[in-house]
């Protein structure tokens, strides 16, 4: 399956999704509320079976907070791109995909603790790296208080 077939099945899933074939993977574009749903059907599914997460990224897009997912298939050697984002940024919420791939465990407890995203139902959502005086410093409007002087 190529990329503008592997494109057009996964619409077929959804009509509302936004699909975008960019230069090095096919982009989509779900709402928080269809990302669980969909991203289970993508590993599921016999014509995807994407059983590998490689990554999970938190954004911050200035008036939006966001994640990306990279899946890929290990038996089609496809990849596919999943975004999603939220407006609300006093209390960003997506569905946790950690019961579809162990490996999101540590990517989500990443984007909570460096962009304050929660996942809901996520088995331990709590910081990884930072203690709560930190703050969430990846996001633009982070200003640092924990600046040292010398």
């Amino acid at each position: 399956m190529d990329k503008i077939q592997l494109g057009e099945f996964i619409k077929s899933l959804d009509s509302d999704l936004e699909i975008k074939e960019g230069k090095q993977f096919t982009e989509v574009t779900v709402m928080p509320s269809k990302l669980h749903s969909l991203a289970s059907q993508l590993k599921e599914k016999e014509e995807t079976l994407f059983d590998f997460l490689d990554c999970i990224t938190g954004v911050d897009y200035g008036h939006d907070l966001g994640v990306i997912y990279h899946l890929r298939s290990t038996k089609y050697e496809h990849m596919v791109v999943l975004k999603t984002r939220t407006a609300d940024r006093d209390f960003p919420e997506f569905d946790s995909v950690s019961d579809i791939w162990e490996a999101a465990d540590l990517y989500e407890r990443e984007a909570f603790d460096l962009l304050g995203i929660r996942f809901t139902d996520h088995p331990d959502l709590r910081r990884l790296f930072l203690d709560d005086s930190w703050g969430f410093p990846l996001r633009k409007d982070y200003v640092d208080n924990n600046i040292i002087t010398w």
